[in-house]
């Protein structure tokens, strides 16, 4: 099978976090780690997110913006980049999915869809 020249793959990791939410106030509060692997064959710079942010209730949010976390990586062939973020609802499960947007070492520019994830702070029964 052929490498892609301009290939991404997103890895989310959700968590709840307990000490930081009061439920009794409608506050959830998340946190998501993402693991970003450039699997292409060109070296590229992350510009820019969009997240399509989604509340129990169906309340959608939109956030765009430069980079992640304040940077704007540049990864070569089989480099990755790691970071983690968070975000609020006012229900205590939500869904997140949406792109970064890419520009490789040709000035081609191109998206990486980020794969929707649920963030829920529903106790799991072990």
């Amino acid at each position: 099978m052929p490498v892609n020249r301009y290939s991404i793959k997103v890895d989310p990791t959700p968590f709840y976090l307990a000490d930081q939410s009061d439920p009794a106030n409608d506050i959830y509060t998340f946190a998501y780690h993402i693991s970003i692997v450039n699997d292409g064959e060109a070296s590229v710079q992350l510009i820019s997110r969009h997240w399509i942010i989604t509340d129990g209730n169906d309340k959608v949010e939109e956030v765009r913006g430069a980079g992640v976390i304040g940077k704007q990586p540049t990864l070569a062939p089989g480099e990755s980049f790691e970071y983690t973020s968070g975000s609020q609802f006012k229900t205590p499960v939500g869904t997140m999915h949406g792109s970064y947007q890419f520009v490789a070492e040709d000035g081609v520019k191109f998206d990486a869809p980020i794969p929707r994830f649920t963030l829920s702070a529903k106790r799991v029964l072990h």
